[in-house]
């Protein structure tokens, strides 16, 4: 093959036009801190970052999420905070109320304290969050879900809850909704419930309630019916008859209840079992006892017998806050976890990403450095090349 001198330019020159790419991709690298900036460059490399890119997306994904669900948590936690508060302060008023030695102008008094803590509760069922979601709308978080009403208050919100993931297999509720934390409460003793018959004429006052045995209770409707002063007859199969003496339990079926106070020959007292109740009711049913107090003995039972199953229906109301709180708190607490799981996770797969795409800024100098020279000293050569020709030799 002849090798002409054309020809030896033209490959001289690709040989220096591949040098100042080389150099020219060095000078990036070193620009960015970045070992490739395409793939082709190390195609190999390149693969891992993208699946590790992946992971770490989807890690950030969820810490975003956990971020999100802890703030709604934390407000929902206040929230179910100033319930607690306002529901141990109607314990005890109507713990006062039912003192038996508080005034009618007292027990007006304490009715207006319970209204301003019934306001105070609709106030808390209608919190918002900072973005003026309702909390306790289910997913309905446009409008108000809780509106007053004469028997209690109304709920227009749903029975959804939603749920984020925030970790891989994971999800964490953000919330609850007003139906279970104000509305399924149930009344009595959580089993069975008791109240006076409206038209009894005595002094007969409900006392303590229990289950003895659940095995033997079937849920059925009772009523115990006083066919005397002291005697009293109860519906079960066969029927259940005895002594009544005050302040003594009286037990059939499992159940045992407590009456006090002189009940009249005809008064009844039933005995159901436990449905749900709101709040709301429970509230109103003691602000409605507290409006109309009465001096007599009949009145005084009455009253009694009211502010007992309002007792109740506190109870209840406070343990399920509770337990609604204890898993609000356990949803805080999983999200801790994920959260400090996720920020390792994250650490672990930069430094893995890092590994890989960050450049050895030392090598990239001097490799740089050593192009540099070579295109110098290949620049001088052809230059001194282009000198040369045979008939400089001719004389």
């Amino acid at each position: 093959m002849r090798i002409t001198q054309g020809l030896e330019q033209t490959q001289f020159i690709s040989a220096l036009n591949s040098l100042e790419s080389n150099i020219a991709t060095n000078q990036n690298d070193i620009s960015t801190g970045l070992a490739f900036t395409t793939p082709s460059e190390n195609p190999a490399a390149a693969g891992s970052v993208n699946e590790l890119d992946q992971v770490l997306s989807q890690s950030q994904q969820f810490s975003t999420n956990a971020t999100s669900a802890n703030s709604s948590l934390e407000t929902e936690s206040n929230a179910l905070g100033q319930l607690q508060t306002q529901l141990q302060s109607l314990y005890s008023l109507t713990l006062e109320a039912n003192s038996g030695t508080e005034s009618a102008s007292n027990l007006s008094a304490i009715g207006a304290q319970v209204t301003q803590i019934q306001n105070t509760l609709l106030s808390v069922a209608n919190t918002q969050d900072g973005a003026g979601n309702y909390i306790f709308g289910g997913y309905a978080t446009q409008a108000a879900p809780f509106a007053l009403t004469a028997t209690g208050a109304t709920y227009s919100g749903d029975t959804g809850q939603a749920k984020v993931q925030i970790a891989a297999g994971e999800t964490v509720a953000t919330g609850d909704n007003g139906d279970v934390v104000f509305n399924q409460i149930k009344n009595g003793n959580g089993t069975f419930t008791v109240t006076a018959g409206t038209g009894n004429t005595g002094s007969g006052v409900i006392g303590n309630t229990s289950v003895t045995n659940a095995a033997a209770y079937d849920g059925k409707p009772y009523t115990i019916s006083f066919t005397g002063p002291t005697a009293y007859s109860i519906n079960t199969v066969p029927p259940t008859t005895g002594t009544y003496t005050s302040g003594q339990a009286i037990a059939f079926d499992g159940v045992q209840i407590t009456l006090s106070g002189a009940p009249a020959t005809g008064d009844t007292f039933a005995v159901d079992p436990s449905t749900n109740q709101s709040i709301f009711t429970t509230v109103q049913n003691l602000i409605t006892a507290l409006q109309s107090p009465s001096s007599s003995s009949t009145g005084k039972a009455q009253l009694n017998n009211a502010l007992a199953g309002v007792l109740n229906g506190l109870t209840q109301a406070i343990t399920n806050t509770g337990n609604v709180e204890a898993q609000v708190g356990g949803r805080l607490n999983a999200i801790t976890t994920a959260q400090s799981v996720a920020t390792s996770q994250q650490t672990q797969l930069q430094t893995s990403i890092s590994s890989l795409q960050s450049l050895d800024y030392t090598s990239a100098v001097t490799t740089l450095t050593a192009q540099q020279t070579q295109l110098s000293a290949a620049m001088q050569a052809y230059t001194l090349t282009q000198g040369l020709s045979l008939f400089k030799y001719i004389q």
